[in-house]
């Protein structure tokens, strides 16, 4: 983009996904404003261009900077970016509405589903945020954290109601390394993003007790198959699932040591606790909090998703991973359709 051409987006949270995806940002050509609750975060990346705590050793670009204060991030923000942790999106939109811009296209980068409304991180943002469902977009795909600050190639999925507003956001994010693709399921999307982290727990709990490809490989496809289930019934595409937001996203997720979804669930594997692995890591995976959620939503409207019940079952209620490998082998056959 030219100096004439360039968009100011504001970035509402100063995480690593939320910090990567600034950096896009900034090498599309857009002026990027980060919000963050911490000032001391938030003087670091204006002053210095790093954020040691999520990505250390990392050197952000010029064309970003940060502030702790939301009216100035988001102050004439052609779009602004959601990434805060999924379960605090409400409360942090209760205090951001009176702030936020009328015209912007709202982008949401958060992969959970609500705990206690079982609603998509879209559906909060347009309910709370009072924005319509047609700014409202969502980003997901195989994208971890790192790997995006490396510029190593990656594509995503931009998805959202509306074409234009997809296209918009695709445009605002699209790099030589970067490639969005566009996608009107937004349900699928959703459902995709956040169901995957769950199932890299399970993953990553297999691999915290010795067992080999071949059972995760298995856990992969099957957890795929109860993802495809719970969209399906909840009015999403289900080739939205065999592509970058559904098996993409889930093997990157359930696969890499540099996803934190998948090496909490190694620890647990080891026998940690859940509390011993956030107080090792100071950090809680997403896929802890959305596994009671997830379960909540597929129990409302009838669907088995044995998997994402048994991951629940060890991070709620502290059941040895063991005993979660000999409940699903031991689950009565049936057809692997089905």
């Amino acid at each position: 983009m030219s100096s004439a051409t360039r968009s100011r987006v504001a970035v509402l949270g100063t995480g690593s996904w939320g910090t990567a995806f600034s950096t896009i940002l900034a090498h599309a050509g857009n002026d990027v404003v980060m919000w963050g609750r911490r000032s001391e975060v938030t003087d670091e990346i204006r002053e210095r261009h790093t954020n040691a705590q999520y990505l250390p050793g990392l050197r952000l670009p010029e064309e970003i900077t940060a502030t702790s204060d939301v009216a100035e991030a988001v102050s004439d923000a052609a779009a602004v970016i959601l990434a805060v942790p999924s379960q605090s999106l409400r409360a942090n939109l209760e205090t951001w509405a009176p702030s936020l811009p009328a015209g912007a296209a709202y982008v949401s980068l958060m992969k959970g589903i609500e705990l206690g409304t079982g609603k998509r991180m879209s559906e909060v943002i347009s309910e709370v945020g009072g924005v319509p469902a047609e700014q409202v977009a969502v980003v997901t795909g195989p994208n971890l954290a790192r790997e995006i600050i490396r510029r190593d190639p990656a594509a995503s999925v931009v998805a959202s109601s509306s074409r234009e507003t997809a296209e918009r956001v695709a445009h605002h994010c699209a790099t030589p390394y970067f490639r969005p693709y566009t996608e009107t399921d937004v349900v699928g999307c959703e459902l995709g993003g956040a169901t995957k982290n769950v199932v890299a727990l399970a993953v990553g709990m297999a691999e915290g007790l010795g067992l080999g490809d071949n059972s995760k490989a298995s856990i992969i496809t099957r957890g795929l198959a109860e993802t495809t289930r719970l969209g399906v019934r909840l009015g999403a595409d289900p080739l939205t699932f065999s592509g970058l937001a559904g098996v993409g996203d889930l093997i990157a997720t359930c696969m890499s040591p540099l996803s934190r979804n998948h090496s909490f669930g190694v620890k647990l594997g080891q026998g940690m606790t859940v509390e011993e692995v956030v107080t090792e890591t100071r950090q809680v995976a997403e896929g802890v909090k959305s596994a009671e959620s997830i379960l909540e939503l597929a129990r409302s409207v009838g669907v088995d998703m044995p998997i994402v019940e048994q991951v629940a079952a060890v991070v709620h209620d502290g059941r040895d991973p063991q005993e979660v490998v000999t409940a699903l082998m031991s689950r009565a056959r049936k057809s692997e359709r089905r």
